[in-house]
């Protein structure tokens, strides 16, 4: 919330420095939409790149089963290794000859026709925080193996989504969206890369808390709470009148600078119908919304379609823990430190299965996948051995994710790791190799540069397009 006090170090006109970052950092409820659609930074114009695949995807989905996914389960099961590396579930063959997957995701299996494998990705650090910053960022955190780490600097490199936010304008809607909470440890400490650090606020995605399948929305700027009455809005409107009579005196701050004009646009949005049939899952079908799956996260996946078709660049699902009657071991995520088995068969690896093929068939049926690149999504794996507990620990020296659909090769598989697929034999990718190949297939050659508030390049990727899965 938006306050006007005069506590804390004063600047040399007398406004707060604390008050000036809060008008600059405006939260995400509400009328509060002015403070992201400010200082829209342009890209360096893209160049054609010699390689496949360049351009072809119009959108991103980021599938992003956070907590690790077990890539012994997954994409790269053991089946010749000892039981308590391979563990108990066996494999399943695929749409791609050769190719075998754990037996707990039938559905996927028989799409992998549309789908490229990275079998050896690699961060080498073991931490949920740290790892995940360099999933998120291509950028190594500052240090490694720091878990509970806090966004900011050193370790200030900006998302993916926040990049897609800062290359692609906003069409109505914002050009990334997140969906339907942010990434957290215990403590609700959340990890760093998740926002547009050092390139600004402006080009921050778009975090929606939601629960689409109760139909619960905390939208920015969609629609007005219940309990924000017009006379509140009123009073807000006079709220912003008072920030500008000081807007003169701060005309040099990038903070504030177009604050007006933007605040104008936060509240046309707020009466967009366009924007709000995006939301409206009762547009879909009960077989569909039920093909999703009926979970938080799985009708999230749905939502995040109907987002892609209303021309959002990038709308990455975050898993949400499950806290309900049922008591799911781990809180109900991929953070498997005990009865890993269990939680995987029980409800992680059927729900996963579900949701991911559903979503991907959806956007094949519908002539979307070409254009759209989905990818499955993890911070690390996990442990070639189980611990004590009968779960797995987590693994940042090899790992594998997945992609789909917008320029990638389907049924492609790079990458292989050792016997216990503990650490890569050959076709180790970093992070930011990765990311370099999600940006050029949405069309931007890694040395294209975006700029910061004062106007300083930087390089959207240190990385190497993966050309085998193109």
């Amino acid at each position: 919330m938006l306050s006007i006090h005069d506590q804390g170090t004063k600047l040399c006109d007398g406004f707060t420095r604390r008050e000036a970052l809060r008008i600059g950092g405006i939260g995400l409820g509400g009328l509060s939409l002015s403070s992201l659609l400010r200082n829209r930074a342009l890209a360096s114009p893209a160049t054609t790149s010699e390689l496949p695949g360049f351009g072809k995807a119009k959108s991103v989905i980021v599938f992003g089963l956070v907590g690790g996914i077990p890539q012994h389960e997954t994409w790269d099961p053991k089946p010749d290794a000892p039981e308590e590396v391979r563990g108990e579930f066996g494999t399943t063959s695929t749409k791609t000859p050769g190719l075998r997957v754990g037996e707990l995701m039938p559905k996927t299996a028989q799409l992998t026709d549309k789908i490229a494998v990275l079998r050896a990705l690699v961060t080498n650090d073991n931490s949920h925080s740290s790892s995940g910053y360099q999933m998120l960022t291509g950028i190594e955190h500052n240090p490694l193996n720091r878990e509970s780490a806090l966004p900011g600097p050193p370790n200030d490199h900006p998302s993916l989504a926040a990049v897609v936010r800062a290359l692609r304008e906003d069409r109505g809607l914002p050009s990334s969206i997140v969906l339907p909470e942010h990434i957290w440890n215990d403590g609700n400490i959340p990890w760093p890369g998740q926002d547009a650090g050092f390139l600004g606020r402006a080009h921050d995605p778009w975090l929606i808390k939601c629960y689409p399948n109760e139909n619960r929305f905390d939208v920015p700027g969609m629609t007005l709470p219940e309990e924000l009455t017009q006379l509140r809005v009123n009073n807000r409107q006079s709220l912003l009148s008072q920030i500008n009579k000081v807007q003169n005196r701060l005309a040099d701050a990038n903070a504030v600078q177009n604050f007006s004009l933007h605040s104008q646009k936060a509240y046309n949005l707020l009466g967009s119908g366009t924007a709000r049939d995006a939301f409206d899952l009762s547009k879909e079908s009960e077989q569909t919304r039920e093909r999703y799956g009926e979970g938080r996260f799985a009708q999230s996946c749905l939502l995040a379609r109907r987002l892609v078709q209303a021309d959002v660049s990038l709308v990455q699902i975050n898993w949400t823990r499950i806290a309900d009657e049922r008591k799911l071991e781990n809180q109900g995520g991929w953070d498997t430190h005990a009865k890993h088995n269990k939680s995987l068969k029980e409800h992680l690896m059927p729900s996963m299965d579900q949701t991911f093929s559903a979503l991907v068939e959806d956007l094949d049926q519908r002539g979307m996948l070409d254009e759209t690149l989905v990818i499955m999504f993890t911070e690390f794996g996990h442990t070639p051995k189980f611990n004590a507990r009968a779960g797995r620990d987590h693994w940042g020296k090899v790992f594998s994710i997945a992609m789909a659909g917008g320029g990638v090769r389907g049924g492609a598989v790079y990458g292989e790791s050792d016997k216990h697929a503990a650490f890569p034999v050959e076709g180790a990718v970093r992070p930011r190799d990765f990311l370099a190949t999600v940006y050029h297939l949405l069309g931007y050659p890694p040395h294209t540069e975006v700029y910061d508030p004062v106007n300083r390049p930087t390089q959207i990727s240190r990385g190497e397009v993966i050309h085998q899965i193109l």
